[in-house]
């Protein structure tokens, strides 16, 4: 630990549409020299909106502007509000550890307050996680083990303080380093969103 470096919070806040039935949850966003819009995974190289484009509209360019440097955000939103699809991070503040958006050298200071987030989601039952940081948080917050990469474990209503079984889904990471292409992604991510019903 290096109290020297600084404390970085969250600069986004939680999107939770109304009747959300899935969260999904990473780690904590790039730095915001790495942005192409201010919302969740703005890093034109990250996988996440290639993946949502190749599940839901056979498409993995349908959430990007025509000249590929940024995000179609309107849209985005209103897609995940239509299907129900919320987000966050497992990370409310953390330090960078080196000058690069790595969970590796991530060090998360303080969790995500899971209970208020699920308070404001009363219908989630779903939550996948896209990475292995983010998995082992959401496995210390629910006092579950960490699943393999596609396998998911339930949390019991009457084993946590979040009062609803919970389905935690470890999902492939979405960053470019992590080797898989974004359509082995996508099987991934398809598979699990249509355990929660999100897909048919």
């Amino acid at each position: 630990m290096n109290d020297n470096l600084q404390i970085e919070r969250h600069p986004f806040a939680p999107f939770c549409p109304e009747g959300a039935r899935v969260l999904l949850m990473g780690t904590f966003p790039p730095q915001p020299h790495r942005w192409a819009m201010e919302f969740y995974y703005p890093n034109r190289t990250n996988d996440f909106w290639k993946v949502m484009g190749i599940i839901f509209y056979d498409d993995p360019k349908r959430f990007f502007t025509p000249d590929g440097k940024g995000f179609r955000e309107a849209d985005i939103k209103a897609f995940l509000t239509e299907k129900h699809i919320a987000l966050h991070d497992t990370g409310a503040a953390v330090r960078r550890l080196r000058d690069n958006a790595s969970d590796k050298y991530l060090e998360i200071v303080e969790k995500v307050d899971l209970g208020r987030l699920l308070a404001m989601m009363p219908d989630c039952r779903f939550i996948g996680t896209t990475g292995e940081k983010a998995a082992g948080v959401i496995a210390e917050l629910t006092g579950t083990p960490v699943p393999r990469i596609g396998e998911f474990v339930v949390s019991a209503d009457d084993a946590n303080p979040y009062r609803r079984e919970l389905h935690i889904t470890r999902l492939p990471s979405t960053s470019r380093a992590y080797p898989l292409s974004p359509v082995l992604k996508a099987e991934a991510y398809r598979r699990f969103l249509e355990e929660a019903g999100i897909v048919g």
